[in-house]
């Protein structure tokens, strides 16, 4: 029964529960089972839970069978990214540099409304040092590995989510994006990864990027990572960036397809950047199943997106500086890369963020009328796949060329698997709309998900 159990999605498992023909119980047993199997290969979790998670299952299941659910996700398994505080355990941001003293904390935001849907909150999974990279490794964790091919990346920061999803550790995860984190271990993993308008869910504490992080939901379907998005994305008055709440149904008309949607197209998003050939056939692929499902399709992209990385390197850099003035002498305990990020801010001019803050504005203002004329823009999340680890340079890890500007203008955005290269490894299509259109991203995911067929994930 437990290889079952993992294969299913939390729509499957919500609907055996209904049936009682499987309990919250079971399915949390066997989550911790692979787990705590896993940890030596894949080492996706900072934290594993077991008692809470055992003691919020029973809860889940008592509720069941007085047919008394809390809602959609009562009993289903949800990780937390190490760096979103869940009460009772550390949040350590994957890094060895944090004071002892801040690791506790109540919930953050989405831990407290999954909470209270019933969702049982079983461990807390890897990321690089303040989730400052797309690839996951720390001096804290070490290096956190990909299911499809343990010599690889999963992708980051939201790697250990990743990971953690694609080998039926737990159907649901929560991960950050502050310039790809759940976009591209979503790509490189073969999972369905969504990063929502900036605001949507509310984010607190926000971390050593605030004006760029985003919460969002890490899934093996677009259906369940709707139905996350019902619950993270109720108020919370703690995060002064939020949206306003809209009470929107995001699973209520995700199956409307994309006929007739006004959809832009493009290899490299003007990048300039080289693709790797089964990339760009894959996701040119994927561009024509979007034509064949009736959406018009039309090569172009905005002009701002390289003016927009070169501003988000500004960011990056500008918070990294913060941080190591944060952390004092403890930044030497930070991954080399990490400390790369910090002397880099340190050399920036004074009133580099300054103008960075303007020109992101004018930038955003610009982006948002192109998303005037087109409904959706389709691109590549990463020009290469997963890197081997081996080969990656400690402190030159790899930069999200195709995904950081999404957070600069604050645009809902998906990562979709649209096929695997000749070595096995997923490939994924971004998904991006206008402003605040996340029904519209989700909508299309399911699309292009029916029609390209959900990969078979690795165990």
């Amino acid at each position: 029964m437990q290889p079952e159990i993992l294969n299913l999605d939390a729509t499957e498992l919500v609907a055996r529960f209904r049936k009682r023909e499987l309990s919250p119980v079971e399915a949390i047993s066997a989550v911790l089972e692979r787990a705590e199997a896993t940890q030596t290969t894949l080492n996706a979790f900072i934290v594993i839970g077991r008692d809470a998670a055992l003691a919020a299952a029973r809860e889940s299941e008592k509720r069941w069978r007085a047919g008394a659910p809390l809602g959609g996700l009562d009993g289903v398994p949800v990780s937390i990214k190490d760096n979103v505080y869940a009460h009772g355990w550390p949040t350590r941001f994957g890094s060895l540099a944090i004071a002892e003293s801040d690791t506790r904390g109540p919930d953050s935001p989405c831990v407290a409304r999954l909470r209270e849907a019933g969702a049982v909150i079983f461990g807390k999974t890897t990321l690089p040092d303040y989730a400052h990279k797309i690839v996951t490794d720390s001096p804290l964790t070490r290096i956190t590995r990909n299911p499809w091919n343990p010599a690889h990346s999963p992708g980051g920061s939201s790697g250990g989510a990743a990971a953690a999803v694609a080998s039926g550790i737990g159907p649901l995860a929560v991960g950050t994006d502050g310039g790809g984190s759940i976009r591209v271990p979503a790509a490189w993993s073969g999972i369905y990864g969504l990063k929502p308008s900036f605001g949507r869910v509310p984010h607190h504490p926000r971390g050593a990027f605030p004006t760029v992080s985003h919460i969002g939901p890490m899934t093996r379907s677009v259906r369940d990572a709707a139905a996350m998005l019902d619950i993270m994305s109720r108020p919370d008055p703690h995060d002064w960036y939020a949206l306003p709440y809209d009470s929107a149904d995001y699973t209520a008309d995700i199956d409307r397809g994309i006929d007739g949607l006004r959809v832009a197209v493009s290899d490299d998003l003007g990048m300039g950047v080289d693709i790797e050939p089964e990339i760009a056939a894959s996701v040119r692929a994927a561009f024509k199943v979007a034509e064949s499902l009736g959406a018009q399709i039309e090569a172009d992209h905005p002009a701002e997106i390289p003016a927009c990385a070169d501003v988000h390197r500004v960011h990056w850099f500008s918070f990294s500086a913060r941080l190591g003035r944060k952390l004092s002498e403890r930044v030497s305990q930070l991954d080399p890369s990490m400390q790369a990020l910090v002397q880099m801010g340190e050399k920036l001019p004074a009133g580099a963020f300054v103008d960075a803050v303007v020109a992101r504005g004018d930038l955003a203002s610009r982006i948002n009328i192109f998303f005037e004329r087109y409904d959706l823009l389709l691109a590549p999340v990463m020009n290469i796949s997963a890197p081997e680890i081996a080969s990656l340079d400690p402190a030159n890890p790899p930069f999200p060329t195709l995904t950081s500007w999404v957070n600069q203008a604050g645009l809902p955005a998906a990562s979709v698997p649209c096929g695997l290269t000749s070595a096995g490894l997923p490939i994924g299509l971004q998904i991006i709309a206008g402003p605040r259109a996340d029904a519209l991203v989700l909508r299309a995911s399911y699309a292009l998900e029916q029609a390209l067929g959900r990969l078979k994930l690795p165990r």
